[in-house]
């Protein structure tokens, strides 16, 4: 069965498979290349007649990396005319429903809304909502920040990708009445880079009124650059190619291929400035006027409700490209922890974490160690802050710990980065999702609570599911998070002795 349904910018034709309508690879913006590579996005240029939407488009430009790789997740067929969107819908007629805006992850490189671990079909069949995954640039082509481009006219300092998902959501807005939804109840929901993107897009003045719930998985408001950093990285790139920096014309001329050959160079060795992710979104004073994570704490940035949350191994999967994690002793791990903190206060935390965890029978042994606070430090914490932020300006946040275990290399990946996805658009039985998140009665009936809330906040401003405990905002005295895992119950400051040794690094 086929439909044909007219957007903002022409008619495209989907299709109807299992009740639910798809519409696919449709563009919400003009294909950045050429002269427009590099800037911001331009309107979507109408066509004539009737567009297949049958299939998606092909992902951004990327090199892919290890997670991907890791986790089978290859992006597949990639262009720089990579502006599109895919959206599902029930295949009943109807109108109002919910718009749930998926913005996915790849640390800023590699990813597509595209991929089939994103396949809405699920999630769609379970709730009466509409779904949209999008595409945005990434890497050097999304977030290259240099003084040339932001001095062409309407140009910006690094934030390509953040404005590409902007003007999504602007598309989204103008055309939810055609596919059923509500353009004035969209949720954003995001893992990794796309919940941090999220955390800027609350930031971003620009993204205002666009949305009025978001989910933010893995993922805050603390992994923007600053200028001078971004700056800083961004002529790395120029020097990798033996450019000038302000012959914004030979950037332009350059094949995809050397573009992100430089890419993938400047990735190897300036990681670790921007907590591990050179390229992002970057405080450039207009598009972001403030570092996120400031402007939602003094209150300047959207006031929406939010459901925020972490996974408890969050880099065990990242351990899997580092082997020499794995062969860490105290010395070693004193220093790798000295590199990413003030001076002074690895030796501190190393201690309150041995001893946290000794207290609870938990494993001390150096890897262990190095695993928990990377977790805690690049996500668990900021998580924390963005709902401190939200409690202190009077609004409701739902906070979730994610630990359900991976059985996968014998159970060395715990509750780790990314796993709970699955979980979320609901678990398919395909083979490979299986190795990696299990299966049987118990992780299907994790998927369904957890999409039963997922679904349930973006219908009504609240998490409140079926088979859940009471699910209480979160606040500084109680900090009450939801416990989701083989077991989902309601506790009161989860690893709180760990979070305690953070209050003056993050």
């Amino acid at each position: 069965m086929e439909l044909v349904i007219e957007t903002s910018a022409g008619r495209v034709r989907g299709r109807v498979v299992d009740g639910v309508r798809s519409f696919r690879g449709i563009p919400y913006a003009a294909p950045p290349v050429g002269a427009r590579r590099f800037r911001p996005p331009q309107p979507v240029e109408p066509w004539a007649g009737v567009r297949d939407a049958g299939e998606s488009a092909p992902a951004a430009p990327q090199n892919g990396g290890p997670v991907a790789r890791m986790l089978g997740m290859a992006s597949g067929e990639t262009s720089e005319d990579c502006l599109t969107l895919d959206v599902w819908a029930p295949a009943e007629s109807g109108e109002g429903r919910p718009v749930m805006v998926w913005i996915h992850g790849g640390s800023f490189t590699f990813g597509a809304g595209s991929q089939p671990v994103y396949d809405a079909v699920g999630l769609v069949q379970r709730g009466d909502v509409v779904v949209v995954n999008l595409h945005y640039r990434l890497g050097a082509l999304g977030w290259l920040a240099l003084p040339a481009l932001e001095r062409e006219e309407g140009g910006s300092l690094g934030n390509a990708g953040l404005l590409d998902q902007i003007e999504a959501l602007r598309f989204v807005r103008e055309n939810a009445r055609a596919f059923g939804g509500d353009p004035e109840r969209v949720t954003l929901f995001g893992e990794s880079a796309g919940a941090m993107s999220i955390g800027a897009l609350l930031a971003a003045p620009a993204a205002a009124g666009l949305f009025q719930r978001a989910i933010l998985q893995s993922g805050a408001a603390h992994h923007a650059s600053p200028a001078d950093r971004a700056v800083e990285m961004s002529e790395r790139w120029v020097r990798e190619l033996g450019l000038d920096a302000g012959d914004v014309g030979a950037f332009r001329e350059l094949p995809v291929e050397r573009v992100l050959e430089a890419q993938a160079a400047v990735q190897a060795v300036g990681g670790f400035a921007h907590r591990g992710l050179p390229y992002q979104p970057t405080v450039d004073g207009r598009i972001l006027p403030r570092a996120p994570h400031e402007a939602l704490g003094d209150g300047s940035g959207a006031a929406v409700p939010l459901l925020v949350g972490t996974n408890l191994d969050e880099w065990k999967l990242f351990g899997l490209g580092d082997p020499k994690a794995r062969e860490l002793d105290d010395a070693a791990l004193l220093r790798r922890c000295g590199r990413n903190l003030p001076e002074g206060h690895a030796g501190r935390l190393v201690a309150g974490y041995r001893a946290a965890r000794e207290q609870r029978s938990a494993s001390t042994a150096p890897h262990e160690l190095w695993f928990a606070i990377e977790s805690d430090r690049n996500f668990r914490l900021p998580a924390i802050r963005l709902a401190e932020s939200q409690h202190r300006r009077g609004l409701p946040c739902w906070m979730y710990l994610f630990t359900w275990a991976s059985p996968a290399l014998d159970g060395a990946v715990g509750s780790c980065h990314a796993l709970e996805i699955p979980f979320v658009f609901g678990l398919s039985g395909d083979a490979s999702v299986s190795a990696l998140v299990g299966d049987g009665d118990a992780a299907r009936e994790l998927s369904r609570h957890m999409q039963d809330a997922w679904l349930a906040f973006a219908q009504e401003g609240t998490p409140a599911a079926a088979g859940l405990p009471e699910w209480a905002p979160y606040d500084e005295a109680r900090r009450t998070t939801l416990i989701l895992g083989a077991e989902c119950r309601r506790e009161d400051d989860p690893l709180g002795d760990e979070r305690a040794l953070w209050a003056e690094l993050v």
